[in-house]
């Protein structure tokens, strides 16, 4: 059954058009109320879920909207405030209620805003429960007897909770006295967090991205501008750079120099970390990670598969093979043994006791993975173009990949929002992955 109105990570838009509106948002806590509170009737208890939120203005509007629908479903509501999405994740499943709901539009601008969902796990909830949801967001509101109305409280240190939590993943054995660390929040969720996270376990912490104001939220600073991060590392001669995106489920990072580690790199060193304290089945990456990493882990002899664009999917692949790690380039990081979804504070510490245990810099760490040249073409297309029914596109993508055998890979894929077919080439040899790429990029127009 196709999906309405959630995609690969909740339901997301722009802010007053729909479904991002008080009225839809509304009815969404009040199908969702009602779908939580079947199975909480089955255990024999009162149903409560737990919202937190990102820093956008938009926020304050839909918390209502989404406390006003759950109440009317007669669901009790906890109210966490501005936190990091993964630590709703954690705090649903350590509280023991019935699901958790992040207000966020994560890396995107402030304009925008979503809904996302957790169950009881602390994992993303599964397909069946979303369409069940979907099912009922069409029909008509009502509202439960008076006596059986939701109450909301508010979640009493939240943030110190988490922040617990979070350096309960670090080693009990290591800190990081020593260290000067740049900490870029992005104006977004974790900037009471994150900083105190980082200086509790002995850095020095130089904050960025700290001081959101409801529409600063990603703007020139974060994991998607890290640039900014690795100009104040280099001003203030710090040794490394941590930048989160908005709800703190990405991470990009940048050394003593400013050179910046994507989320391939990362994900790289984690794993190496990971080995010297026993073997490691796998590794999850997406469609588009490096292949370079690929060649690592099978040098390493780490498995690797490669899932859909989107850590929704390459969870749910780690969790088909068993898998603990697994990530994407844009710096979705998962270590499951540490977390039950991908957290971007998590994941950095995870990298930081790599460093500390090794004695070594994060250039010597990932000395052994040189990520491949990269090129991505974007060719525009009329709407509903199929590449793969193209005789000239399907030609010479065959005799480019004939051609790099295993000195690099061809992907080709459409846009799910606009009529673009991106055309992606990774080669080896500087130069060769931008010339494959134009060569089936220009078959497009024969």
């Amino acid at each position: 059954m196709a999906r309405k109105y959630f995609g690969t990570d909740g339901v997301r838009g722009l802010v007053g058009a729909g479904p991002i509106t008080p009225e839809f948002v509304m009815r969404l806590g009040y199908a969702a109320g009602n779908v939580l509170a079947k199975g909480s009737a089955a255990k024999g208890g009162r149903p409560t879920v737990l919202i937190g939120k990102d820093t956008r203005i938009s926020g304050y509007m839909l918390e209502a909207a989404l406390e006003a629908g759950f109440s009317a479903a007669g669901v009790d509501v906890m109210l966490a405030g501005p936190m990091p999405t993964p630590a709703i994740a954690y705090l649903t499943r350590a509280l023991r209620l019935q699901a958790g709901v992040v207000i966020s539009a994560s890396h995107n601008p402030f304009q925008d805003n979503g809904i996302k969902f957790f169950s009881e796990h602390g994992t993303k909830l599964p397909d069946a429960v979303e369409l069940e949801i979907e099912e009922m967001i069409d029909q008509p509101m009502g509202c439960v007897a008076s006596e059986k109305l939701g109450r909301a409280t508010r979640l009493r240190d939240a943030q110190g909770r988490y922040i617990e939590f979070c350096k309960g993943t670090f080693p009990n054995e290591l800190d990081l006295r020593g260290l000067k660390i740049v900490v870029d929040c992005a104006h977004g969720a974790a900037y009471n967090i994150a900083p105190h996270v980082f200086h509790e376990l002995g850095a020095e912490v130089i904050e960025l991205g700290t001081k959101p104001d409801g529409f600063n939220i990603n703007a020139g600073v974060g994991a998607t501008a890290p640039k900014a991060m690795a100009q104040a590392v280099v001003e203030h001669e710090a040794d490394l750079g941590i930048a989160l995106d908005g709800d703190a489920d990405r991470l990009i990072m940048c050394d003593a120099s400013g050179r910046l580690y994507n989320g391939d790199e990362l994900l790289y060193v984690m794993v190496r970390a990971r080995m010297a304290t026993g073997p490691v089945a796998g590794a999850v990456g997406t469609l588009m990670t490096n292949m370079a990493l690929e060649v690592a882990f099978k040098e390493m002899g780490i498995g690797f598969a490669r899932a859909k664009v989107g850590d929704r999917y390459v969870l749910e692949m780690m969790q088909e093979r068993g898998w603990l790690f697994g990530g994407e380039g844009s710096g979705h990081l998962l270590a499951l043994d540490k977390h039950t979804t991908g957290d971007g504070i998590v994941s950095a510490l995870q990298v930081l006791s790599a460093l500390k245990r090794g004695n070594q810099s994060l250039e010597a760490c990932c000395s052994g993975l040189q990520l491949y040249p990269q090129t991505l073409i974007n060719v525009r297309v009329a709407p509903g173009f199929k590449w793969n029914d193209h005789a000239a596109v399907v030609a010479e993508k065959e005799a480019v990949e004939a051609e790099l055998g295993e000195r690099g890979r061809v992907l080709i894929r459409p846009s799910g929002t606009e009529p673009l077919v991106r055309v992606m080439v990774e080669a080896k040899e500087p130069g060769l992955a931008e010339n494959m790429a134009r060569r089936i990029a220009a078959r497009f127009e024969v």
